[in-house]
């Protein structure tokens, strides 16, 4: 599997860089050498050929790309991240190895859409109250004191609100769409402990 991805982003294998993922807001600047799978949620780099990956079952991948100066980058952003600071920790870190947020794509790619994304009675407080303008991403459930959170459109806000210079969510929804995509709240709710992982990645070309 891994030679096949390799092949679809015409890198080779020691090239595709993989991390350990833990809900957090830390980045990681990725050298020419590579990473072995560091303890974060992101990863930068202005190093040609490296494939940064994010593995996902519903959190958003959310990659990033300055092609004026050279800088790439890839986010892991579940609720707990977005909120915590991983957008905006990511954009620091490529800002620090020379991208301009003004001249950056970002753009989310497969992950829980409004529609499938119910949460319970602790929500929205703990997102709500460090940005009260995320209030806007939580519409009532069908189930009295539960609401549907609009994770991409979240993140989206926290992006433009960054300054980056194009957003997109490819609106692509790891829930509903049971032929194509992996989804951890989907197979948790029919009490499935298998739930398989997607893979994005991005490359900055030589």
């Amino acid at each position: 599997r891994g030679l096949a991805r390799c092949a679809a982003l015409g890198v080779d294998l020691d090239a595709l860089i993989s991390m350990n993922q833990t809900h957090s807001a830390s980045v990681m600047t990725v050298g020419a050498e590579g990473a072995d799978r560091p303890r974060v949620d992101a990863m930068v780099t202005a190093a040609p050929g490296l494939a940064l990956t994010v593995l996902h079952a519903d959190c958003a991948p959310v990659l990033f790309a300055d092609a004026r100066n050279g800088v790439i980058g890839a986010a892991h952003a579940g609720w707990r991240g977005a909120a915590g600071g991983i957008i905006e920790a990511t954009l620091e870190a490529m800002g620090a190895i020379g991208a301009a947020r003004s001249s950056t794509v970002a753009v989310i790619g497969p992950t829980i859409a409004h529609a499938s994304y119910e949460v319970g009675p602790d929500f929205p407080v703990p997102i709500v109250t460090a940005l009260p303008a995320a209030a806007d991403f939580f519409t009532p459930s069908k189930r009295y004191g539960h609401h549907m959170f609009d994770l991409p459109g979240y993140i989206l806000m926290r992006l433009e609100a960054a300054g980056v210079g194009e957003t997109q969510n490819i609106d692509i929804d790891t829930y509903a769409d049971e032929e194509r995509f992996f989804s951890y709240r989907r197979n948790t709710h029919r009490g499935e402990t298998d739930y398989g992982r997607l893979l994005s990645a991005i490359v900055l070309e030589g």
